[in-house]
Formats: structure tokens, C-alpha cells, sequence
């Protein structure tokens, strides 16, 4: 018998803002991630609170800006992946697409059209879409006109915004994801939440917070409308997942890497399974000398709309001690330690196959819904050799661990509804805007410096993740 269930869903993730292109194209309005510039500056701006909002090619560049024209190109690009026998196809719909502002009362016809084309398409080679409704694509308008998520009446336009994709594509669309890596916004609350803030002062806390609680709230109310809406449909929330380490066996090592795992892993999943606030909330309150503004209406909100199923992305574990180290923060958003047991990537990231079964372990264990790994890759420098071949051992080799431990996490107990690898054909990256950081099974001749020719070309990997998926697993060499 297969380690994975007969059904188990396969394939690959992408986002709107990262592939697409064609940012100013059929009504599209901008978003945040539309002025946020390519380079590796692009991440200490979103740290620093230092994004311009507003496009200035005069000092930087925009790779996103065209992706590599997924939006004209992905027709192509769908029946690659159905050659390799994706069972699902996760991306995302950009709310600027359908409401230009976010706050419009009428959606762009354009934009409704051109996921209609999308979703038909997966369709048609009996892939089946898993959609983001939000994946760092807010609508500009809204940070400019109303500070960002920290703002109720955001609630209310993703409500709308919802209802509108849900009645769309209730015939196209099975599987839902809510806000992706909604747990970033606690270190970069500009590309989740839209809005500037410090979580470490008074203020910004309880802004981040209260964000936060809105968007909770509005994933609440989405997943309420969905199940009326398309009734066998399933819709789960999506956070970034990473099991944290205590550096040493001493006690003051262990206790900050478990108050940092229910703070960073844990605070917002148990508001969306469980639709109520953990006990351990007030002391993250309480040490940050702020709480979220929160309506009285909320709670009953949050307990009708728990979630079905707990996506997450999985790149690496995290290591925390007690006192300051001076490799902290290198390479990582989450200004973790460097776990000297483990090798790291190009882009300085640990690589930890066993901390995905102990991250599905632990998140089954603790809320017993499904789990679905809707992120999981390696972004290195792709060569492409003289014979037009591009020989990717070392993410066939990733990804050949990470899958081997997810099969022992599935022998374990945990139920998994199935794994997406990230980036399945190359795209700009989220953190630090480069098409040099590529995570494809697809090479894409697009460069940084704006050069190529957009053309697509199976890697090594490309075929080894074929017969993966056309033996359930079973094949891995």
C-alpha cells in the first residue's frame, strides 16, 4: 500500500502578484506588492517599515510588475503542469483584479474573466484549483485611504470581495485557502496587514494586533459564506509553519522557544480552529502592553466560521535561546539562531527534512483537523548548461527528503490532504524580489536585470516530480 492516500493531491503554488504580470492590464488596480521594489533592500523595508508607496522606476526596479506574464502565457504553463500530473494547482486571485480600490460595491468584469479563463483551464486537464483569497496583494487604495487592516471596514469589503469569487467560481472551485502566512504580519505587518507599525512599541502592537483580529474575523465570516455558497466546498486558513528548537537542554533555552512557538505557530491557528482566543493570548497581551480592539459580536463570528482544514508553508525550522547571539537574524525574518547541526541553503536558510514530520506532528496533534502543505521548496541558482539542459540534483534532493518525511508523519497518524511544492515554474520572489532565487521544476528565461526571452523549459526536476506523482509517492529516486 502507499504511504499517501489514494486522493492525495499533488502539485504546485504559486501567487498572482509573483507570476502574473500585467499589473496595470484589464482594470487591475495596485497593490502593496506593486510598490514594493526588487533587491534584496525589498526585505529590510518590509522589516523596517520602509516601503514607498509609490512606484518610482527612477530608483528601483519592479520585477513583478511582469512576472513572467503568467497572464498571457498560462495556458501553456497549465498544460506543463498537467504533463507532469499535478492533481491541484494552487494560486491566487488578486483582489486588485476584481475590485480595483477594494472598496468598489461593483467587481471589474475584466478581472472576473480572466480567473474564469484560469480556472477553466486547470479544469480542462482535471487539475483541481486551490485558490488564496488573499496572498500579499491587498489593494493599495486600501493602506492609502484607510491605514490597512487595522481599519474594521476592511471586513466588510473582503466580505464583499468573497461573496463575489465565491458565487463566481462556485462551479470551478473546490478548495479555498483564507489569508496567506497570516502570521507574518507579527514581523512584516506591511505585506499582510498594509499598514506601518513597530511591533515592539506600545502602539504598533496594538495595531498588528487589532489587524490581525480583523482579518480573523473577516476569515471567519468567509468561511461561513463559502460553505453556503459552494456547499461541498472545503477552505482552510494558511501561515507560515516552524517548529522552534530550544538551542541547548537549559530550561530558560526551552521555555523562550515554546512561548515563541505559541506566539508565533500557535496564536492565530487557535482563534481560526478553534474560534476562540488561547488562554496564553493575555500574557502576549500583557508583555506587549497592548491587546486587540475587539467587538463584542466577534466571538460568536469567530466561533461560526472555524476553519476545515490548517495549510501552512513548511522551508525550515527555527532555533531560539534565552540570551543574545550574534548569528541571530541572518537570513531570516524571524530573527531566530543558527542551528549549528543543520546545513543551509544558498539564500542562507536551514534545511531541516525531519522538522516538517515534527511541525505536521505537532499541529495535528494539537488541533486533530487536516493538514495540507501548501508550500515547500528550495530557491537556488539554476544553470543552465551548454546543451540547453538544467540539472537541478540538489532541489531533487530536497525535496525527495521533505517528501520521505512527510510519508512518516502520514505513518504517524498525521492526515494530509495532499502538498504543493512552492514556485512550480520560476517567479519573483515575495522576500527579496529576485527572479535569480528560483524554486521551478520549469526554467523561465527571465533575468533580474529585465533581459530573456520568457521561454519555458522542463529542469531535471520536472520529470523525477512526475513519476512521484504518477507512482502516489512511491517513487522517489
Amino acid at each position: 500500500m502507499s504511504k499517501f492516500p489514494k486522493d492525495f493531491l499533488w502539485g504546485g503554488a504559486v501567487a498572482a502578484n509573483q507570476l502574473e504580470g500585467a499589473y496595470d492590464v484589464g482594470g487591475k488596480g495596485l497593490t502593496i506588492a506593486d510598490v514594493l521594489p526588487g533587491g534584496k533592500k525589498r526585505l529590510e523595508m518590509l522589516v523596517n517599515n520602509t516601503v514607498p508607496l509609490d512606484i518610482d522606476k527612477t530608483k528601483y526596479t519592479y520585477p513583478n510588475h511582469e512576472g513572467i506574464d503568467f497572464y498571457h502565457k498560462y495556458e501553456g504553463d497549465i498544460a506543463l503542469f498537467a504533463e507532469m500530473g499535478f492533481k491541484t494547482f494552487r494560486t491566487s486571485i488578486s483582489w486588485a483584479r476584481i475590485f480595483p480600490n477594494g472598496d468598489e460595491s461593483t467587481p471589474n468584469e475584466e478581472g472576473l474573466k480572466f480567473y474564469d479563463r484560469l480556472f477553466k483551464e486547470c479544469k480542462k486537464h482535471k487539475i483541481e484549483p486551490l485558490v488564496t483569497i488573499s496572498h500579499f496583494e491587498l489593494p493599495l487604495a486600501l493602506t492609502k485611504n484607510y491605514g490597512g487592516w487595522k481599519n474594521r471596514k476592511l471586513i466588510g469589503f473582503f466580505e464583499n470581495y468573497c461573496k463575489t469569487i465565491f458565487e463566481r467560481y462556485k462551479g470551478l472551485v473546490k478548495y479555498w485557502l483564507t489569508f496567506n502566512e497570516i502570521n507574518i504580519a507579527l514581523m512584516a505587518p506591511m505585506m499582510t496587514l498594509g499598514l506601518f507599525a513597530d511591533i515592539n512599541t506600545k502602539d504598533g502592537a496594538k495595531d498588528i494586533f487589532t489587524g490581525i483580529h480583523n482579518q480573523m474575523v473577516a476569515s471567519a465570516i468567509a468561511v461561513k459564506l463559502c460553505h453556503k455558497i459552494i456547499p461541498d466546498a472545503k477552505i482552510g486558513n494558511m501561515q507560515i509553519l516552524s517548529p522552534i528548537y530550544p538551542y541547548s537542554c537549559d530550561p530558560k533555552d526551552v521555555i523562550k522557544a515554546k512561548l515563541e512557538e505559541q506566539f508565533f505557530s500557535y496564536y492565530c491557528t487557535e482563534v481560526m480552529a478553534r474560534g476562540k482566543y488561547a488562554p496564553f493570548s493575555n500574557r502576549i497581551w500583557e508583555d506587549y502592553g497592548a491587546k486587540p480592539d475587539i467587538q463584542p459580536e466577534d466571538f460568536k463570528i469567530l466561533q461560526d466560521g472555524t476553519i476545515d482544514f490548517i495549510s501552512f508553508s513548511y522551508y525550515k525550522s527555527s532555533t531560539e535561546k534565552a540570551e543574545k547571539d550574534s548569528t541571530r537574524g541572518k537570513g531570516d525574518i524571524m530573527n531566530r539562531v543558527q542551528n549549528p547541526h543543520l546545513p543551509r541553503s544558498a539564500w542562507d536558510w536551514e534545511i531541516d527534512p525531519i522538522g516538517l514530520r515534527v511541525a505536521m506532528n505537532d499541529i495535528y496533534g494539537r488541533f486533530g483537523l487536516p493538514v495540507f502543505i501548501v508550500e515547500n521548496g528550495l530557491g537556488a541558482n539554476d544553470k543552465v548548461e551548454k546543451d540547453g539542459s538544467i540539472n537541478d540534483d540538489y532541489r531533487i534532493d530536497y525535496l525527495r527528503q521533505h517528501i520521505s518525511s512527510m510519508a512518516e508523519a502520514i505513518r504517524d497518524g498525521v492526515e494530509c490532504m495532499g502538498y504543493t511544492t512552492w514556485g512550480c515554474i520560476d517567479l519573483v520572489s515575495a522576500g527579496t524580489g529576485e527572479l535569480a532565487k528560483r524554486y521551478g521544476f520549469i526554467y523561465v528565461d527571465k533575468h533580474d536585470d529585465g533581459s530573456g526571452t520568457q521561454e519555458r523549459k522542463p529542469k531535471k526536476s520536472f520529470y523525477w516530480y512526475k513519476k512521484v506523482i504518477e507512482s502516489n509517492g512511491e517513487n522517489l529516486d
